[in-house]
């Protein structure tokens, strides 16, 4: 399965650093959301792209939207991440590979890894309805930051 522009953000179960089960459809349900799939805690590219996003919370803030983080990382490894790099945003765990599946982001083999998450951002709009997205070609390939925040922007006018 896979998503596309105009369909609402699938139900997937993913679960918080606090080992909370939670449903990706509803998380953060009733604002803009800004979905980062990533291949893995604690790589160069991943740390770069999430540090980006962090550095660049005032202007998700000033529109209200959520950034929210996925990989298939367990919830111990995605708290470990979130503290060393000073993570403000939420880093939700795939461990079971739901949301990739969901959403059509399966990385099939990544140097003998199998099933990781893809490069991948979406944008949610306050109603849960996808209005933006992009998928990387490569895994170090990083995300279009500033379309991204266009996306984002968009949805406030």
């Amino acid at each position: 399965m896979s998503v596309n522009v105009g369909d609402p953000v699938p139900h997937a179960t993913v679960f918080d650093r606090e080992l909370n089960a939670v449903d990706l459809a509803e998380f953060a349900a009733g604002r803009p959301r800004v979905l980062l799939f990533f291949p893995g805690a604690f790589t160069p590219v991943c740390e770069k792209e999430l540090c980006t996003f962090r550095d660049s919370m005032a202007a998700y803030n000033d529109v209200g939207a959520e950034v929210i983080g996925i990989s298939v990382d367990t919830p111990f490894c995605q708290s470990a991440f979130a503290e060393k790099n000073r993570l403000a945003y939420p880093l939700l765990s795939d461990f079971n590979r739901e949301a990739v599946r969901a959403f059509g982001v399966v990385l099939p083999e990544l140097k003998g890894l199998r099933e990781l998450a893809q490069r991948a951002a979406f944008v949610a709009d306050r109603s849960g309805i996808l209005r933006w997205a992009w998928i990387a070609d490569e895994p170090g390939q990083e995300p279009p930051y500033e379309e991204v925040a266009a996306a984002v922007r968009a949805l406030a006018q």
